[in-house]
């Protein structure tokens, strides 16, 4: 026994080095983690340089970290925390349950796992649930050559130097902000708050959702922004790099959302059958009794559907193109409404815009649709009858119903959920499909009973 765990341990030494030696950059190292197991991976992370061990777990694309931090050791992955930046150390203790975090927190210092704990008690997607503690500030009455000599200093533990932040120096509020490239331009004996623009900084709170963090930070074109306490103390900061990781995220929650599943939360490939079974299940099962109604409706209009039978050749014609104009309302609303390009109170004027649009292009559809039964009751490719100009009406008069319909529903329905504080990312293509399904038909047969009634209805 003792002979095969030292086999496997050479062989993790040697998967080590030579992983080491074939990736120069640690988003390569990364990489290549990913591509082994977790048992694997913990081996070779166990043979690895410990700054660069920690340099590995600090990439937000290492996918497998929490379970790898379970994985290795427990003295290795004391360190590995000890030595990662706080907000990473915390997104990776998010993906742990409740008593392996506390595990894992015990066996480090009281002042860091006091700061991770207090980093895990902000919501997941605010802004204190990803900023660092890790930031640079000088008091009110340094002077330059003073800040430069502590940046020297802290530089390799701080998350960021590009940005000081000026406190009080008697109740450590926040007062002023100062690029390191001002910095530099100062005098050494100049004070560094003379050097800050005379303006209160661009601050947010840690409840503050991390998209709105996001809209500041491009707003004002920052490289950090200070999240602070009630009393304008830094509590840490939100990088850039730190918004892009979280945008990345919840863009691909919204994808998710789209296709109509819960977000996923993990790679694909990590999701358990069950967790995978359970987040799809419920959103498909609503799915289905919503397209229930479709079959209710269908039920309720089937003597008209005896008496002609051609207009069922056009009903997936009609639910089709209602659903895609839709989902093209939805898609374009959940966009603006996550930049920021609209807000709850503009929902008149989003309507305004989408009735005139939804006639239009319903009209240029049933243009379309008239001419497609023109041309094949004119070449004899299929006979629609003797009222075949009546069906053609009907049609394109349908799809001008129908199309707008699913136009002004589509882009209601993102405002109605964020009114009722879902995420609008739930009106996903397929739920404004599945209402525009039922609701299209009724449109559909009543457009019917207005231009068939007297000859085939």
């Amino acid at each position: 026994m003792q002979e095969v765990l030292l086999e496997v341990r050479d062989e993790a030494a040697r998967e080590a080095r030579s992983v080491v030696s074939r990736h120069q950059y640690v988003a390569d190292l990364v990489e290549s983690l990913n591509d082994h197991s977790t048992e694997e991976a913990a081996a070779i992370v166990a043979e690895l340089p410990i700054d660069l061990a920690v340099q590995a777990f600090d990439r937000p694309e290492l996918t497998s970290a929490d379970a790898l931090i379970l994985a290795v050791s427990r003295d290795l992955a004391t360190t590995i925390l000890r030595g990662m930046s706080a907000d990473r150390a915390t997104q990776v203790l998010r993906g742990l349950n409740r008593d392996q975090q506390t595990i894992l927190l015990s066996t480090l210092e009281p002042e860091p796992a006091r700061t991770l704990r207090a980093l895990l008690a902000y919501p997941p997607h605010s802004a204190g649930s990803i900023m660092t503690t890790e930031f640079v500030s000088a008091s009110a009455t340094a002077t330059v050559a003073e800040t430069l000599r502590h940046i020297r200093e802290v530089e390799r533990t701080r998350e960021t130097v590009y940005a000081i932040y000026v406190l009080d120096p008697r109740t450590q509020a926040l007062l002023r902000a100062v690029s390191l490239r001002t910095l530099i331009t100062g005098e050494p004996d100049q004070l560094v708050q003379s050097l800050a623009a005379a303006r209160e900084p661009v601050t947010v709170t840690p409840e503050m959702d991390r998209e709105e963090v996001a809209r500041l930070i491009s707003r004002h074109d920052l490289l950090a922004v200070p999240v602070i306490d009630q009393h304008r103390r830094v509590l840490g900061i939100v990088t850039v790099d730190d918004v892009i990781d979280a945008i990345l995220a919840e863009s691909a929650e919204d994808v998710q959302k789209f296709g109509g599943a819960e977000a996923l939360g993990a790679p694909y490939l990590q999701i358990g059958f069950l967790d995978m079974i359970r987040k799809r299940a419920g959103w498909l099962c609503a799915l289905f009794l919503g397209e229930m109604l479709t079959a209710s409706a269908m039920q309720h209009f089937s003597d008209e559907l005896e008496k002609a039978v051609v207009l069922t050749l056009f009903i997936p014609l009609i639910m089709s193109s209602g659903g895609n104009s839709g989902s093209q309302a939805t898609s374009l609303l959940i966009r603006s409404l996550a930049l920021g390009e609209i807000r709850l109170r503009d929902w008149w004027r989003v309507a305004l815009r989408e009735i005139p649009s939804g006639l239009t292009l319903g009209a240029i559809l049933g243009v379309i649709g008239v001419a497609r039964i023109s041309l094949w009751q004119t070449l004899g490719i299929y006979d629609y009858g003797e009222h075949w100009v009546l069906i053609a009406l009907t049609v394109a008069f349908g799809l001008i119903g129908i199309v707008t319909f699913g136009s002004v529903a589509g882009s209601m329905l993102p405002f109605i959920l964020q009114r009722l504080r879902f995420d609008p990312a739930s009106a996903s293509a397929p739920f404004v499909a599945t209402l525009v399904d039922v609701t299209g038909l009724v449109i559909y047969f009543s457009v019917a009973l207005v231009f068939l009634k007297g000859t085939l209805l």
